[in-house]
């Protein structure tokens, strides 16, 4: 037996957690994140502090910064390592809800400790504690519920034991897999218990993969048997599979174009004859036009969001749907003919099937001129700039926004062409880090690699903030490799916290700073359906008191410089050249403060998205919306 602290045994605990994948064997928690206050820093923080065995332990500046960061290293690792977060009561736990969030979504690992109230309640209500009047159980914490994949409250500290098995469980299942919440009470913490030292033994959680039942095999291999115009959607669980060279095998094998996901994007080399690159709303025209006329849609590990199938307006009402995923939730998403397995064994499986039946797809030349019509419109893209052919992508917009930009900026950039120059000019196996905003569509639009896992896109949540933090968690994974946050203005200003901890912790990140003056993409969108431009670009306010005003003229470079970040400023290419050589010289973190015009982004290419637009308005341009609106409804699947 041991005799010890909740807090002390929990750090044990956690020091003896490895996976084990394919054979490999890997510890399973890195350490932990953490900002200490009241609630946790005599508790946890004396077990870190007395007993912290192989554990590291990292200063978060922002709560919800250093979960996102947690969470990037877990994905950036493929799930088989992670990195634990601890905060203290109140605010500093409710800061992570939104990671938490995060993580559920996108079915990465993440493990959660906030501080809580005291377990015997004798000194209610404790500095920052959450009393809800119906009941006196209920905290902060409590809100966790909603968006955890796992939640406990250690009221004992031999519940500590039972409580963590069960995380563990969750962490690694790849089908379950997100946030786990276990809520450690302020004086449980630091109570005493004889554990026993089984509790503490060396743990492999195996991390198994899925085999596909014949059942459900037969009835897929029969639909995609008769498909002649396939397309496979390329999800996250290829990724996390480690299925990629499978699936161009596969591909290659039988004919048959591919398309990518956000968080599938780079599980295959975008060189690959048969990929066809991002589907969808943020897709691009090449992926998008084979999967209007596909009769069969084989989608391995992908959550059919709405982004992928054009809010289920993409693929033709009568094409049939197979969905190969860990999940079975996930698997039962459009009605599809599901096979719950591991992406590499079902695609192997399908490939035996398919080989035995003599199989080919009917596709002549239409995967090569789509990628080649494709290729074409990326040039255009990567040269557009602002001069002799301008034109606003974004046709929508405030008329005066891009002169008024341009005379207060100096800038001649289009953001296509810097995305463009950006990944011709850093290094090939680098990182890609995004979040929210115009710049996920750009990206896996544009964003081309063949360095499998370099793309880490947070797009399941989207969330605004993820960018810098998700970079510093992706360096802390792969410390050789640079690591680029792509990040817009509002972005920035959202959360930037972790770009100091990236210094704190000579973790040297590049953050590609995207100044468009505001929330570009939603003014996109609240102009394109016909409402004004309202509280979506920096503006002062002006004398009537409207958000009417000049466009508000900040300095980023400024601000970061201020934290010990080497920074650069561009407003042409000739800049933007210079900043990145020799921000690629730099052992220090570095900020590119880049102005690109407004309106410059990517859009569109025959991919619909269902958000609700008013039914009724005295604006004539709402109604239109509304009109198009159920138009494209009416074309959509129902479910």
């Amino acid at each position: 037996m041991a005799y010890m602290t909740t807090a002390q045994a929990l750090v044990r605990f956690l020091d003896n957690q490895y996976v084990s994948f394919d054979g490999q064997e890997n510890k399973f928690v890195e350490g932990f994140f953490t900002i200490f206050g009241h609630g946790i820093v005599c508790g946890l923080g004396e077990a870190l502090d007395s007993c912290p065995g192989g554990l590291k332990v990292y200063q978060g500046k922002n709560e919800q910064g250093m979960a996102h960061a947690a969470t990037a290293f877990a994905k950036q690792n493929n799930r088989r390592k992670i990195i634990a977060c601890a905060s203290s009561i109140g605010p500093g736990a409710a800061n992570m809800i939104t990671a938490a969030a995060t993580a559920t979504v996108n079915h990465v690992p993440l493990l959660l400790f906030p501080a809580d109230a005291f377990s015997t309640r004798q000194p209610d209500p404790v500095l920052q504690q959450f009393e809800q009047v119906h009941s006196l159980a209920t905290t902060t914490n409590d809100a966790y519920r909603a968006v955890c994949r796992y939640w406990d409250r250690i009221a004992r500290p031999e519940q500590l034991m039972s409580a963590m098995i069960h995380a563990m469980r969750v962490l690694t299942d790849t089908g379950e897999t997100g946030a786990v919440c276990i809520c450690l009470p302020q004086d449980v913490g630091g109570e005493c218990y004889e554990f026993p030292e089984e509790f503490f033994r060396k743990r492999v959680h195996r991390i198994v993969r899925g085999v596909p039942v014949r059942e459900e095999l037969d009835e897929a291999v029969q639909v995609l048997a008769g498909a002649r115009r396939p397309l496979v959607i390329c999800g996250g669980g290829v990724r996390y599979s480690e299925a990629g060279e499978e699936l161009e095998r596969f591909c290659e094998t039988f004919g048959i174009p591919f398309a990518e996901t956000q968080s599938g994007k780079t599980a295959c080399l975008s060189s690959h004859p048969y990929n066809l690159g991002g589907l969808g709303v943020t897709g691009n025209s090449a992926a998008n036009a084979i999967a209007a006329r596909a009769d069969v849609i084989l989608g391995i590990g992908t959550r059919f969001s709405d982004f992928t199938t054009a809010s289920k307006s993409l693929f033709g009402k009568e094409a049939r749907v197979v969905a190969v995923n860990t999940s079975r939730f996930d698997a039962y998403k459009l009605d599809a003919v599901k096979v719950v397995a591991d992406a590499k064994l079902a695609i192997r499986e399908f490939g035996r099937f398919l080989e035995e039946a003599g199989y080919r797809s009917g596709y002549g030349e239409e995967i090569q001129k789509a990628r080649g019509d494709w290729q074409q419109e990326m040039e255009r893209l990567s040269s557009y700039s602002y001069g002799e052919d301008f034109r606003p992508l974004i046709q929508a917009g405030d008329p005066r926004t891009i002169p008024e930009f341009c005379r207060m900026t100096g800038s001649v950039l289009t953001q296509t062409a810097v995305v463009a120059r950006v990944r011709e000019k850093i290094p090939a196996d680098a990182i890609c880090v995004g979040a929210a905003g115009s710049l996920p569509g750009d990206l896996q639009r544009m964003w081309i690699s063949d360095t499998r896992y370099s793309y880490n896109m947070e797009y399941g949540y989207s969330c605004m903030g993820y960018e810098i933090a998700g970079a510093l968690g992706s360096k802390l994974a792969c410390p050789e490799q640079e690591v680029y946050a792509m990040c817009g203005d509002g972005s920035f200003l959202m959360l930037h916290s972790e770009l100091v901890t990236s210094l704190q912790e000579h973790r040297k990140i590049n953050v590609l700073l995207f100044d468009n003056s505001g929330f570009g993409c939603i003014n996109n969108l609240q102009m394109s359906n016909g409402i004004g431009n309202l509280a979506t670009e920096f503006r002062f306010r002006n004398e009537t008191g409207e958000l009417l005003g000049d466009l508000m003229p900040i300095d980023y470079a400024a601000t970061a410089a201020g934290y010990g970040a080497k920074t650069y400023r561009v407003k042409n290419m000739e800049e933007l050249d210079a900043a990145l050589e020799d921000a690629l010289r730099q052992q220090v973190s570095t900020l590119i403060d880049i102005k690109v015009i407004p309106k410059t982004m990517t859009d569109g290419y025959g991919a619909w998205w269902h958000v609700g637009v008013a039914g009724t308005s005295g604006n004539p341009e709402v109604c239109k919306a509304y009109a198009d609106r159920q138009e494209n409804l009416e074309k959509a699947r129902k479910y």
